[in-house]
């Protein structure tokens, strides 16, 4: 009775995270064609930079969440991380502005992500492409569902592709490295989708566009994956980390920094021992 009783809940819980997607990605169209203030993060050792449309999206989206949920923890890309969220059971994962470097360079790349975490696991996400209109949803154990303008929620399901040689990937559009290049050779992948934002290629594979998306950097953070995670999960697919262990939610440490994995499901276990000496090879061990 419980567990029917806390999905009910999130009955309030999407439709708010429905109407926040939408209004912020109203706003950031508001701004794309600029001018853009841009800035770069203070202490960042990457290209991260921040614009107007994602204080501003971050701000809508933070403020009703604190005003509708008020007990739950907020973990938001753009707000001032504290140790208070630690003490809470369920905590709002939020990237107001994925792929900001797409929005940069007006190329329609990026995506407005919310997630809820419940004691450390992926509950609900949204994710929202305010550019074409496209929305990726999904509660746990209700399925992940994908919304187009004009157009009926269609259900989603993820391939059944199990040859890696065969398998499409879905890779960065912006950041490429050697090491990625002995990935894709050594798996010998022939189709490549490149696209910016998590959720968007997290996304690629839901639609049955690809198969895999294998991220080496340790740098996305748990915003980045929240709202995918489940998405992708609902859809049949899996997300872990590059060594097959899952993500841990409103943990001190934002950071994936055992990078990230997602595929179809089915080819999950075996792309995980093909990455295995590649890993070694690259002097990479669990942290």
């Amino acid at each position: 009775m419980s567990r029917i009783i806390q999905q009910t809940s999130y009955e309030l819980e999407m439709s708010v995270a429905l109407e926040l997607a939408r209004e912020a990605g109203a706003a950031i169209l508001d701004v794309y064609d600029g001018p853009l203030e841009i800035e770069q993060k203070a202490g960042a050792g990457d290209r991260e930079p921040v614009t107007q449309a994602d204080k501003i999206a971050n701000e809508i989206i933070v403020a009703r969440l604190s005003r509708e949920f008020p007990q739950d923890g907020i973990l938001a890309e753009e707000s001032i991380d504290t140790e208070r969220r630690l003490g809470k059971s369920r905590v709002w994962m939020i990237d107001p502005l994925d792929g900001t470097i797409g929005f940069i360079e007006g190329n329609g790349d990026f995506a407005v992500q919310i997630g809820l975490a419940e004691d450390g696991e992926c509950a609900l996400g949204v994710v929202y492409q305010p550019l074409t209109g496209v929305l990726y949803r999904a509660v746990r154990g209700r399925g992940a569902w994908v919304e187009r303008p004009e157009t009926e929620p269609e259900r989603a399901r993820v391939s059944t592709h199990i040859d890696l040689a065969t398998m499409r990937l879905a890779a960065s559009r912006s950041h490429r490295s050697p090491r990625m290049d002995r990935v894709v050779q050594s798996f010998g992948v022939k189709q490549e989708v490149r696209r910016g934002s998590v959720g968007i290629k997290v996304g690629l594979i839901v639609e049955q566009q690809c198969d895999l998306y294998v991220h080496l950097s340790p740098r996305t953070k748990q915003w980045d994956t929240c709202a995918p995670e489940i998405i992708l999960q609902e859809a049949g697919g899996k997300l872990t980390d590059l060594f097959g262990q899952p993500l841990r939610y409103n943990s001190p440490e934002v950071q994936n920094r055992n990078g990230i994995l997602a595929s179809n499901g089915v080819a999950h276990t075996q792309v995980v021992a093909a990455l295995g000496p590649l890993l070694a090879e690259f002097g990479r061990s669990p942290v």
